[in-house]
């Protein structure tokens, strides 16, 4: 079994036996290294889904996002597809990796010269 395999093992087990319930995560240990880091962490959103959504997912991505594709690996029809793909994105926070600068944040960039007055007062106003 290679460890690729083992590891999806393992998942899928630990998936079955949380049942979708909240788990924290104590420890983390790198695999290829000799170091652990101990805390308290929340496992990423998409490893919270139960197994058959991250099944779905799983399949939807490696379609490239094609509803078609996911309806003949899965069998049912596109409004089944986009039923799932809703349900699932509901309960999916969606994660802002660009998110509006702070007020400080613009002041700062001010000060260093970054932007000038005309472009803080632009920035600062769209924060309203």
């Amino acid at each position: 079994m290679s460890q690729d395999s083992k590891a999806l093992n393992d998942w899928q087990e630990l998936t079955r036996l949380t049942q979708g319930r909240p788990i924290i995560v104590e420890r983390v240990r790198l695999a290829d290294k000799d170091v652990a880091i101990e805390g308290s962490f929340e496992l990423p959103q998409l490893a919270r889904l139960n197994l058959e959504d991250q099944v779905f997912v799983t399949a939807f991505v490696r379609s490239h996002g094609s509803i078609k594709e996911v309806e003949r690996i899965f069998g049912v029809s596109y409004p089944t597809i986009k039923a799932r793909l809703n349900r699932i994105g509901e309960g999916l926070e969606f994660v802002d990796t660009n998110p509006s600068p702070s007020q400080g944040e613009i002041l700062e960039r001010l000060k260093h010269g970054e932007i000038n007055a005309e472009d803080a007062i632009h920035a600062l106003e769209a924060l309203k």
